[in-house]
């Protein structure tokens, strides 16, 4: 995959992240997609499952202020940092996505999530770690 074709097809992903909202053609008919969580791990198969999925853990909007995408032979590699408001509260997470491509949509998807951290949480990060870079 060329790194413009990966580009635009995560950049289609990456609205789905903050909108929830798939937009034609960025899933095939029959995505599988592969949701590895810390201590869990979730499967849904088909375009309607795999949506539902996304929205299950994250029901609102979010915000993706940084993002990687690197391509690979059949598709991409895309890291993000996602942050989002749910309850009163400002969450946070990172994952790292590997995207099979058909064409311009996304056939399978493998997803590797930090976990949620919720606004303690992050507090509890900072004050115990010092990061070299966002």
């Amino acid at each position: 995959m060329t790194p413009k074709a990966a580009r635009n097809v995560a950049l289609r992903l990456i609205h789905f992240l903050e909108t929830g909202a798939a937009l034609p053609g960025l899933f095939t008919d029959d995505v599988f997609c592969d949701f590895t969580l810390p201590c869990w791990r979730l499967q849904a198969q088909g375009l309607e499952p795999v949506v539902a999925l996304r929205r299950h853990g994250h029901p609102g909007p979010s915000h993706v202020p940084r993002w990687r995408c690197d391509p690979t032979p059949t598709g991409f590699l895309l890291e993000v940092e996602e942050r989002w408001e749910q309850e009163g509260e400002n969450w946070y997470c990172r994952e790292l996505i590997r995207a099979d491509v058909v064409g311009e949509s996304i056939a399978e998807i493998a997803v590797y999530c930090t976990g949620d951290w919720n606004t303690a949480r992050q507090a509890e990060h900072q004050r115990a770690v010092h990061l070299l870079r966002p």
